[in-house]
């Protein structure tokens, strides 16, 4: 098992920045790939980007691409998002989740933050 907590959201005006946090507890955080994932009211969850275990690589989704950066500390067993130039479309609630390297589709979900933006 592994438990993922989100934090770090809020509302943030337009051209702002946030950073989110996905603390991990559980099995060894460094056998996981990590993603983040958001959903928008009304609209179906949506892939943000990922990282890989080691952290040498990462996948973002091109909506969010070159705003957006993730990144993870193993020591810390954390991963985070950084938001720049937010716009108001990136308003949803972001989750974290965890996959196994080897296997394509995430296992373990956290609790969604709120990020909300406004124009």
């Amino acid at each position: 098992q592994v438990q993922l907590v989100a934090s770090g959201g809020g509302l943030v005006q337009a051209g702002g920045s946030l950073r989110l946090s996905c603390a991990a507890s559980g099995r060894t955080f460094d056998d996981y790939a990590m993603g983040w994932f958001r959903q928008a009211p009304g609209k179906d969850r949506d892939f943000v980007g990922e990282i890989s275990r080691t952290g040498r690589s990462t996948t973002y989704a091109e909506s969010v691409k070159g705003r957006f950066t993730i990144s993870r500390d193993n020591a810390k067993n954390t991963v985070y998002l950084q938001m720049n130039s937010l716009k108001p479309e990136d308003t949803a609630v972001y989750s974290c989740a965890a996959r196994r390297q080897d296997i394509s589709s995430y296992r373990y979900w956290g609790q969604g933050t709120q990020v909300t933006v406004s124009s």
